[in-house]
């Protein structure tokens, strides 16, 4: 079921196992995402209405999530549940807080003698996407929105699709509400993306979009990047694992088998020199699969369709096909795994250790579970209070200034062929020095 490859040549090996994975985004699927974007920019709220129908087979009401629907929702969760938003929440203020605290000390950054200064100011509005079809996630409500309540962002909107009752799921409207969203939207889907970059009659629009989807609200994130900010692309999903130790076959497979079951759309597998290792992972694989898992129909075909094993001739080879794959989520289970973890340049989020599973870093431990997929871990990371944020810049230049740099502007002005950028700081040079003469004279 799960192929297994020996590695020859990293960018040939990783196209050829990505092909799944980019084919998604076909021209068919642009297409189909682009005619829904539209139709929601130019009918609004009656758009969003059709394609929850359509899509969710739910009638709304209202868009928008009222106040008493966020009380009922507290009703619908248990202490414990609460306690777990909570607790979640805080281990990520923990470690974004620390990131924003450094950051701000930019404020009192000067350079030049005091002619330009730096300074962190917070994004006005985000919209948030909390994906909710084949499964739920306060956690990435919470992932979402710390980061920006952090930051000091004043419009947090959430959006989430409806379920059939035609409410968001309550622990997810819980989450948003403890987190601090001022504006939650029973909607998903490439038309939720479309609300948010363009507004409707119920929505107005956002300056950046955050959080993860399926391919349809990647796709739409993609193509609205021309009118909001994104943040990146953040799914489906990925999880790689580099392991040399055999006796961690079962922990492998379970890991795989937890990722597989976010989507058919998921692509995991392992990276391992040890050909002994790779068998003992594939058996325990099978093993799990004969069992009655959870979602197993989706776990079953993602690692049919996506899941792999490859076996490279050693540790450099290995990590240099890490670095070519640039997988959202990357486990080391190694001796050398401090080491490993410092040539690997290109993973969303590095998880070193046999008890540091994606699976958990998905929630409890201060890591942000939003990453980059599709190969964009090469120019970013995850999530964090950065994504809120803008560095302004104030400049300001003295009479005196301008005559030193007069000769480099008359230069570079001349070879870039803009004149007229000379004549500007030309004219207040001889404006200035009318000026002393006069007061000479």
């Amino acid at each position: 079921m799960i192929k297994k490859i020996f590695i020859k040549n990293s960018k040939g090996d990783v196209k050829n196992l990505r092909k799944n994975t980019f084919s998604i985004l076909s021209s068919d699927i642009f297409k189909k995402t682009s005619e829904i974007i539209e139709n929601v920019r130019i009918n609004g709220d009656k758009a969003l209405r059709e394609y929850t129908y359509k899509f969710d087979n739910v009638t709304l009401d209202s868009i928008k999530v009222t106040d008493n629907e966020i009380k009922a929702a507290y009703n619908l969760v248990t202490e414990r549940q609460i306690r777990t938003i909570s607790e979640i929440k805080e281990k990520l203020i923990a470690n974004d807080v620390k990131l924003l605290d450094h950051v701000k000390k930019i404020s009192v950054l000067y350079s030049n003698d005091r002619r330009i200064k730096k300074f962190v100011q917070p994004i006005s509005s985000v919209g948030c996407y909390v994906p909710g079809g084949l499964a739920r996630y306060p956690s990435t409500m919470i992932m979402c929105a710390v980061p920006a309540k952090l930051a000091g962002v004043s419009r947090i909107v959430a959006i989430s699709p409806a379920q059939k009752n035609g409410s968001v799921d309550p622990l997810t409207l819980v989450a948003a509400d403890i987190c601090g969203v001022n504006e939650f939207y029973k909607i998903g889907g490439a038309q939720g993306i479309a609300a948010l970059a363009f507004g409707t009659q119920s929505i107005a629009c956002v300056d950046k979009i955050v959080g993860p989807g399926g391919i349809f609200v990647t796709t739409a994130k993609l193509l609205v990047s021309n009118k909001v900010s994104i943040d990146m692309m953040a799914g489906p999903t990925e999880l790689v694992i580099y392991a040399d130790s055999q006796d961690k076959a079962r922990y492998i497979a379970l890991d795989l088998v937890s990722q597989a079951e976010h989507s058919k759309d998921t692509i995991c597998g392992l990276v391992t020199s040890s050909t002994r290792l790779a068998h003992l992972v594939e058996q325990e694989i099978n093993e799990i699969l004969k069992e009655n898992i959870p979602r197993k129909e989706i776990v079953f075909e993602s690692l049919d369709k996506n899941g792999f094993i490859a076996i490279a001739e050693n540790e450099d080879v290995a990590i240099e096909f890490v670095n070519e794959f640039s997988p959202e989520h990357f486990q080391i289970m190694a001796k050398n795994e401090m080491n490993i973890a410092k040539k690997v340049t290109s993973a969303g989020l590095i998880l070193i250790g046999e008890n540091t599973p994606s699976s958990v870093s998905d929630y409890c431990l201060g890591s942000n579970h939003v990453l980059p997929t599709m190969g964009f871990g090469k120019s970013r990371a995850s999530l964090s209070v950065l994504d809120f944020i803008r560095i302004a810049t104030i400049v300001k230049a003295t009479k005196e200034d301008l005559k030193k740099i007069e000769p480099f502007i008359n230069m570079i002005t001349e070879k870039e062929g803009l004149i007229n950028h000379y004549e500007a700081l030309k004219e207040r040079i001889k404006g200035n020095q009318k000026i002393l003469n006069q007061k000479k004279g």
